[in-house]
């Protein structure tokens, strides 16, 4: 019921696990585990469908023994380490979708309990509001009672510095490198600015200084986010040595799968550990280094940011700090917000532009944009509060900058369904 890692396929359990185990096979550095592939339990599609009992949720529905003992013999395989439960779905990790943070993960997980619960979890969010909108959006558009979920269970790498790099397909091209401090959540759900490195063919570096606030690290059984102390959030995650290490792997998994990729790694001691490897499916905008942080004057009606998706687009601006705001939104906003949660994909469907005030060019929201070729500015300090609700501004998301405007006297039209 349940596959060693190094052992998985795409064709029974899924892109993301089947390229890590393709990896593992090919002598590169990807944390231990194991993998419960489609079609286990045989029924999981009935399973979403029973109705829980009062008060519990889908993801509460509890797995057969059968497979709750298989994962407890995995996890004893393993040592019973604290462990990172991911989805490796049919649709995810292609050529021509990413499915960039549409499922349900969990990092330090420990215990078979746990681990069962997280699976289940992982399982129901096939079906999630967020994973169904992207699909129904997407260029695969895969039809909903084809879509099927594998989990994977891997050892958690206890990072002291994590990130995403664009490795390109061509040989001396420019790798793209986005690092932060502590576990990688932090860059590729964008909440931090991270630290950008741009590494050319012939090893020259350049770096741009993220603002990285906070990181994530596990502790116990779960995972904590604390504050950066001002050195290190001044301070580059990476030296040169390593950042041109992480070109190379970049380089080397281009070479072991083929065209240009988007990894997800994770340094621990001198060790580089890959977490993820996938196709990229939407070119970057172009890359110039600036002072970081960007000098802000919302007095002149211009804010500046990292272009994290190309084109340009004009309507007014809808501020949106969390869930309860999500109704506001409607067709042809400009979305506002501290960072994009997977969770609001559905309003990537609806709005014309996203500036966001922390995230980079790598993470899991730039890369939905660039998808669904909306424009975005990413990190731009202060932006929910320097841009007033319902002005018109106009973002470019290939210069990276913000323009404001007047505000709009529209009536409200009625709420979007997202």
């Amino acid at each position: 019921m349940i596959i060693p890692l190094a052992q998985a396929e795409r064709e029974t359990c899924g892109g993301k696990a089947g390229t890590l185990g393709m990896l593992a096979r090919a002598g590169f550095a990807v944390p231990d585990g194991f993998v419960v592939p489609f079609g286990v339990p045989l029924d999981v599609h009935g399973l979403v469908g029973r109705r829980p009992e009062p008060g519990r949720s889908d993801a509460d529905v509890p797995l057969p023994t059968s497979l709750v003992d298989a994962l407890a013999r995995g996890l004893r395989a393993l040592g019973d380490p604290p462990v990172a439960v991911r989805s490796s779905a049919a649709g995810e990790d292609t050529a021509l979708s990413s499915a960039a943070g549409q499922h349900e993960s969990f990092l330090a997980v420990q215990g078979p309990d746990a681990v069962a619960h997280a699976v289940r979890t992982c399982w129901a969010s096939l079906h999630s509001p967020r994973a169904t909108a992207y699909r129904r959006g997407s260029a695969q558009d895969a039809p909903e009672d084809g879509a099927s979920m594998a989990v994977l269970v891997q050892r958690l790498v206890d990072a002291d510095a994590s990130g995403v790099l664009f490795a390109p397909a061509a040989p001396g091209g420019t790798t793209e490198i986005e690092a932060s401090w502590g576990l990688g959540p932090s860059v590729v759900e964008g909440r931090v600015t991270p630290d950008s490195y741009r590494v050319r063919g012939d090893g020259a570096v350049e770096l741009t200084v993220g603002r990285k606030g906070t990181r994530l690290d596990r502790r116990g059984p779960g995972v904590v986010a604390t504050p950066v102390s001002a050195d290190d959030r001044d301070r580059p995650v990476l030296d040169d040595t390593t950042t041109r290490r992480l070109a190379h792997l970049g380089q080397r998994v281009v070479e072991a799968l083929g065209g240009a990729q988007d990894v997800e790694w994770a340094l621990a001691g001198e060790t580089l550990w890959i977490l993820q490897a996938r196709p990229v499916t939407a070119d970057l905008p172009s890359w110039s280094p600036a002072p970081a942080p960007p000098a802000q004057d919302p007095g002149n009606g211009v804010l500046t940011g990292t272009p994290g998706s190309r084109g340009a687009a004009n309507g007014p601006a809808r501020i949106v700090r969390d869930a309860s705001d999500f109704s506001r939104v409607r067709p042809g906003d400009i979305l506002v917000c501290p960072f994009t949660d997977p969770a609001w994909t559905p309003l990537l469907h609806v709005a014309a532009g996203v500036v966001t005030e922390t995230g980079g060019v790598l993470s899991h929201a730039a890369i939905v944009a660039r998808e669904r070729r909306i424009p975005a500015v990413l990190g731009v300090p202060g932006a929910t509060t320097s841009i007033p609700d319902g002005s018109i501004v106009t973002v470019d998301g290939s210069s990276g900058t913000v323009t404001t405007g007047s505000s709009t006297s529209t009536p409200p039209a009625p709420p979007a369904n997202t």
